[in-house]
C-alpha cells in the first residue's frame, strides 16, 4: 500500500521577494552587452553567399563533370555493372566538386558583401561629410578589396574603382527615392 504523506500548503509568493527578484533580472539587463547589427548588415552578406554558393555549385559541379570525363576517356567501361559504378563515381564526383566550388564562391562573395556593408556602416558612423558619399565609399571600397585579392593589373583595378563608384552612385540615389517614398507616406498618413 501507498503511504499518503500531507504536504505542506504551497508557498505564495513574497511581494517583496518578487521585486528583489525584478530587479535583479533589470540589473542583469543592464549590465549585458547589447550589440546593435544594423539588419543590412546581415541581409547584404548572407543574399551574396548563397547566390554566391549557387553560381559556385553549377560552375564547380559542371566543371569536376568534365573534369572526369576527361581522366577516364581513354578507358571506357565495358560492362553494365562497369557503366554502374562509372556513372556512381561521376556523381559523387560532380557532387563534391559543386560542394567545394559553392562554399569557396560563396565565401568570397559573401566576403566581399561583408567588406561593403561594413564599409558603408562605418562612413555612416564617420560623420556627415562621409555619411553623405558612403555608398560610393562602400563601392570604391570593395572595389579596392577585391582588386586586392584578386592581384588585378592597374587597368583592371581602374576598371573596377569605376565600377564600384557607379554601384555606389546608383545605390545612393536608390537610398534617397526609398527615403523620399517613406517621407511622403509619413506626411500622407498625417493628413489623413
Amino acid at each position: 500500500m501507498a503511504s499518503t504523506s500531507t504536504l505542506p500548503p504551497p508557498q505564495t509568493p513574497v511581494p517583496e521577494a518578487d521585486r528583489a527578484v525584478q530587479e535583479q533580472q533589470e540589473q542583469r539587463l543592464k549590465d549585458a552587452i547589447h550589440l546593435n547589427i544594423p539588419q543590412r548588415m546581415m541581409v547584404l552578406p548572407t543574399c551574396a553567399f548563397i547566390v554566391g554558393a549557387a553560381l559556385g555549385i553549377t560552375r564547380g559541379g559542371r566543371n569536376a563533370g568534365l573534369r572526369f570525363l576527361a581522366e577516364n576517356a581513354h578507358n571506357p567501361p565495358t560492362t553494365v555493372q562497369g557503366w554502374y559504378f562509372y556513372n556512381k563515381t561521376k556523381n559523387y564526383k560532380v557532387i563534391l566538386g559543386g560542394l567545394k566550388a559553392g562554399g569557396a564562391m560563396g565565401g568570397l562573395l559573401g566576403g566581399l558583401g561583408l567588406v561593403y556593408t561594413g564599409l558603408e556602416e562605418g562612413l555612416g558612423r564617420a560623420g556627415s561629410w562621409w555619411a553623405e558619399g558612403k555608398h560610393m565609399g562602400a563601392g570604391v571600397g570593395t572595389a579596392l578589396a577585391f582588386s586586392g585579392l584578386w592581384r588585378l593589373p592597374m587597368k583592371m583595378v581602374g576598371r573596377n574603382i569605376m565600377l564600384g563608384g557607379v554601384v555606389g552612385v546608383l545605390n545612393t540615389v536608390l537610398d534617397r527615392v526609398v527615403t523620399a517614398g517613406r517621407r511622403a507616406e509619413r506626411e500622407g498618413e498625417g493628413l489623413e
